[in-house]
């Protein structure tokens, strides 16, 4: 674990920070079909899929010539025995930079057209490549973790060729690439910015986060690592909150036939999903460190660190789905100056509340209460500009939405 783990999450956060071409596709997508036009909607994945892919390459080349140097400066000068087997797992993850960025924009532009059951096969596929291989490279053969990276490249490989495959099967052509102008890339920039913002602000608190728990012994890492790879695994959940919000709101706000009314019913059923969503989630996410905590470790002091945390934990996890309404429906709504200026406050209050617990004695109970401020501070201040009577959902003056809507 102690070599997987920071592997992992350099490779899942510098992914992460791509994540804003996944909602571009998804935004633009579900908005030129909300207006009926095919023609566009071809142009904007043929032209996103020429972002993803050179995005892809650009970032196979820096994991190969940065590698290195990106984990030594994650993990720290004390730790730089873990640094090489680590890089082997990077260097064999980032082959597949480019088919990761691809697949994802194919993913969300079948979301974006409500079809949902395309991505799921090629998720569940993909998943049990990834499950098989770890189980004959690492345990039977013997490869250890780059028998790990191999098993998750192929996997991603395999989903993106599916995802491009099922979009394919809907009359789109995933394979068509096309270089974009000038005045298309910044109209896509002017949505991917505060997206970019957004996404990377959460990136830089769970950094935050790890590199905390890092400086606190050897036993808190381990900890830190089980709690927070079963946080991330439990939050996936809310996710497809995310791209209902994104996939079915423009239609009701920009449309034809805009309906507000049902605009923020379909929120209200959103958040409502979420809660119960959340507290499902919360209560099995929490169940399984506190009373089978030997799943992860045989070790007293790293399952003392781990019941530490239980409670906020629970308190972080089971608000998450419904903050993933929120936040997409204020997407689907193109609100990204606010959403993009709420998450970057909530980056620098939540990063100093963070410092202040860590240097105060607090150990890692102090840096989850911290994540529990950031997610409940995402939450609210999301709820906060939706219910508001300026907002997408309920003001009819559209021009501010409406004129980015026509930009895209």
């Amino acid at each position: 674990m102690d070599d997987t783990g920071p592997a992992t999450v350099v490779c899942d956060y510098l992914c992460y920070t791509f994540m804003f071409l996944s909602v571009a596709t998804s935004n633009l997508v579900a908005t030129s079909l909300a207006r009926r036009d095919k023609d566009e909607v071809q142009h904007q994945i043929s032209i996103l899929l020429f972002i993803g892919l050179a995005c892809g390459v650009m970032m196979m080349v820096f994991t190969r010539l940065f590698g290195s140097w990106a984990l030594t400066a994650f993990t720290g000068a004390k730790n730089a025995e873990i640094v090489p087997a680590a890089n082997t797992y990077v260097q064999i993850r980032g082959l597949a930079w480019p088919a990761v960025l691809i697949g994802w924009v194919a993913q969300s532009a079948s979301l974006g057209m409500k079809d949902s059951w395309g991505p799921l096969k090629a998720l569940t596929v993909a998943s049990a490549i990834n499950g098989i291989g770890d189980v004959v490279l690492c345990t039977f053969l013997g490869y250890g973790i780059a028998g790990a990276a191999w098993a998750t490249m192929v996997s991603q490989i395999v989903a993106a060729y599916m995802m491009m495959d099922a979009l394919n099967k809907k009359g789109y052509s995933a394979f068509s690439l096309c270089v974009p102008s000038p005045s298309e890339l910044l109209t896509i920039f002017g949505l991917a910015a505060p997206v970019f913002i957004t996404m990377m602000s959460k990136v830089l608190f769970y950094t935050l986060l790890v590199y905390f728990a890092t400086s606190m012994g050897t036993s808190v890492i381990a900890a830190h690592q089980v709690m927070l790879q079963t946080y991330t695994m439990s939050t996936v959940w809310g996710e497809p909150l995310s791209q209902t919000a994104q996939s079915f709101m423009p239609e009701l706000l920009f449309g034809i036939n805009r309906n507000l009314p049902k605009a923020r019913m379909l929120l209200k059923s959103l958040v409502i999903i979420g809660a119960t969503l959340g507290i499902v989630v919360g209560t099995i996410g929490t169940a399984i460190p506190w009373l089978f905590p030997g799943i992860f470790t045989q070790d007293k002091v790293v399952t003392f660190e781990m019941h530490k945390v239980i409670i906020p934990y629970f308190l972080a996890l089971s608000i998450t789905p419904s903050t993933h309404s929120l936040e997409g429906t204020l997407l689907a709504g193109r609100d990204l100056r606010y959403i993009s200026l709420s998450m970057t406050g909530c980056f620098a209050v939540g990063g100093l509340v963070l410092m202040l617990l860590s240097n105060g004695g607090f150990g890692l109970r102090g840096c989850w209460y911290a994540l529990v401020g950031f997610q409940w501070a995402r939450f609210s201040l999301a709820l906060i500009r939706l219910l508001s009577r300026n907002g997408v959902l309920h003001s009819e003056d559209t021009s501010r939405y409406a004129e980015k809507v026509k930009a895209a």
